[in-house]
């Protein structure tokens, strides 16, 4: 397996590439002359995706496919092989977000975000692992987020379904060390994407309350995603391990690393003092 992880010439698979990262990576892989395969359960988003990188010549295939549904995850995978498409770069980006403290939440919306976030993600490799291993040289991109470093309040789901991301990828790493196949994980901070915005509200808020709450994340969600899709690609293609999106996903690292059972409470004094000031 050589040093580096070379676009040009093959096939990469996006999950949830109707919008935000996910299409900033599709456009991203084009520029550098790769094949796309594009999933998302939003048909009409991935055909916005889809037609303008074909205007420019780029060869992408579309699949509807709900990352929650098992049979289709599986059904995919035999379409994509059907069609003799080698899969060479797995990039594990769908996701969906849900607010709210943990006993407010409903079990049914908690365990969708874990069936999308992280089962989708676990599915997807085990379905495409065959593919990969039978290319020269493949890659298994797997998005987390600083959820996945971090543990905020408010955010059970999301942050379990991320840490876990994290967890597998760590393991798959280890069991593939050696072989053909590299996995990268990915934590971006905030993305101006809209994953937040198009969240299920916690049972009970008001109009107010949601409208306060989207408003807080907005301001949290600076970077660009094209730009989070560059450092994302640069990484990749230097095949490193984990890759932080953003200076608040690095600071949050440190800041975890540092006061690894404190961060909490010292990151809400901050915010305390910050509003008083």
């Amino acid at each position: 397996m050589s040093g580096r992880f070379d676009y040009a010439g093959r096939t990469a698979l996006i999950t949830g590439a109707a919008s935000g990262i996910g299409a900033a990576l599709a456009a991203g892989l084009a520029a550098r002359g790769a094949h796309l395969i594009l999933v998302d359960i939003n048909a009409e988003g991935l055909e916005a995706v889809a037609v303008p990188l074909r205007e420019d010549g780029c060869n992408v295939s579309t699949f509807v496919v709900d990352m929650a549904d098992a049979a289709a995850i599986a059904k995919l995978a035999s379409d994509v092989a059907t069609a003799g498409d080698p899969v060479h770069l797995l990039i594990n980006n769908a996701g969906i977000a849900l607010g709210g403290m943990f006993e407010e939440v409903e079990m049914a919306d908690f365990e969708r975000v874990l069936d999308i976030n992280l089962y989708g993600v676990i599915r997807m490799t085990r379905a495409f692992l065959p593919a990969l291993r039978a290319v020269e040289d493949a890659h298994i991109v797997n998005i987390s987020s600083i959820f996945g470093i971090i543990a905020p309040a408010g955010q059970a789901a999301y942050s379990t379904a991320k840490f876990g991301v994290r967890g597998f990828s760590n393991v798959l790493r280890h069991e593939l060390a050696g072989s053909s196949i590299g996995v990268t994980t990915v934590h971006p901070g905030g993305i101006a994407t809209n994953i937040a915005a198009s969240a299920k509200p916690p049972p009970g808020a008001s109009e107010a309350e949601i409208a306060a709450a989207k408003r807080q994340t907005q301001r949290l969600l600076v970077m660009p995603p094209a730009e989070a899709a560059r450092i994302i690609l640069k990484g990749v293609a230097r095949k490193k391990p984990r890759i932080f999106v953003g200076r608040d996903a690095h600071t949050m690292m440190w800041f975890e690393r540092i006061f690894p059972t404190r961060y909490w409470s010292l990151m809400q004094k901050m915010v305390g003092a910050k509003r008083a000031s």
